[in-house]
């Protein structure tokens, strides 16, 4: 599946799949600097809606304790930039302003939602009519 570059402006809303352990700190700290990848890339790896189920399919199947975060565009503006991935889907990432890799805030997540995993395929009211 191909996704084409970026409509402009930006979605309203970006996706972050979450840890349960990346949640917790999020909701205790009030911020996060995510896990391993995106430490070593300097940036937050998102998704729009439509690639949600995608990603966790590829990258989260042997994953528990997932959550789905809806990131409001318009707060992180200033650090989010779609970037090719594989020469044909764009994904956006969040670099920090700057590109300061700044820590992911609280106050950018929308709302946050279980994901469950049932009959092989990923579920949450986030997802509900989601495109696969």
């Amino acid at each position: 599946m191909t996704t084409p570059p970026p409509p402009s402006p930006p979605p309203a809303f970006v996706y972050r799949i979450s840890t349960g352990d990346e949640w917790a700190e999020l909701q205790r700290t009030g911020g996060t600097l995510g896990g391993g990848l995106d430490r070593s890339t300097g940036c937050f790896h998102l998704s729009n809606l439509g690639q949600v189920k995608m990603t966790l399919k590829n990258y989260f199947r042997v994953q528990n304790d997932l959550y789905l975060l809806q990131v409001d565009t318009a707060k992180i503006a200033d650090g989010l930039i779609y970037e090719a991935a594989n020469g044909c889907n764009y994904f956006p990432h969040f670099y920090g302003p700057d590109r300061s890799f700044a820590p992911l805030q609280l106050s950018v997540v929308i709302k946050a939602d279980k994901i469950e995993l049932a009959n092989n395929d990923f579920t949450c009211s986030l997802l509900d009519g989601a495109a696969i």
